[in-house]
């Protein structure tokens, strides 16, 4: 099943890239994760309806909302471009309208990684590559500063993950890699074409 389908399905249009570039050199050019990845996630990685997913480079939203068809999980994206954020705001004023959700189930925020303040309850965390090393410690911090005030198990998920974010990750945090789901077909062309799930409780 394409793009057209699913984004058919979910009532919203997540294709295609960024327009122009970056404002700044901390940040990479958005993609959306393929429709193909999230399907091969979401056959050997479960979530529940209790967990708040947030997406670090949300763009136009597509993990958003479908993570939130299926699972019925509470989402939260972030997201520093403003088109995208604005995008990624009319596709959740169409998703809203077709489904019924109660609005504060999907927030989305237009604001850097580093200054999206971390909630108690969320508890899993979506990276697309979508920064920086740097930015990518300092949004770590955050995390595990919240962990400390409230404990809670944590995951996150990689896709495409660098291996700057993975030697962090495995060196320098207590977070410990729990398991790694590859794409299909893409991963023998491609071996960034994986997820990898860390956790911490």
């Amino acid at each position: 099943m394409d793009d057209k389908y699913y984004d058919a399905l979910l009532h919203v249009k997540t294709g295609g890239g960024q327009k122009g570039f970056s404002s700044s050199v901390h940040y990479h050019r958005y993609e959306p994760t393929p429709y193909e990845g999230l399907d091969a996630l979401f056959r050997h990685y479960q979530l529940k309806k209790s967990d708040r997913v947030v997406d670090f480079g949300c763009g136009k939203g597509r993990l958003l909302f479908y993570i939130h068809h299926y699972f019925g999980s509470a989402v939260v994206g972030v997201e520093i471009d403003k088109s995208l954020y604005h995008e990624a705001n009319e596709n959740k004023v169409r998703y809203l309208k077709k489904t019924a959700t109660p609005k504060d189930e999907i927030e989305i925020y237009h604001c850097a990684a580093q200054d999206y303040e971390i909630h108690p309850r969320d508890n899993r965390f979506y990276f697309f590559n979508p920064f920086s090393i740097q930015v990518f410690k300092h949004t770590i911090s955050n995390i595990l500063r919240s962990f400390e005030q409230n404990p809670r198990e944590i995951e996150i998920i990689l896709y495409y993950g660098s291996t700057d974010y993975t030697y962090f990750l495995e060196n320098h945090t207590p977070f410990q890699l729990l398991k790694e789901i590859t794409i299909p077909v893409m991963f023998e062309k491609n071996t960034y074409e994986r997820f990898l799930m860390y956790r911490l409780r």
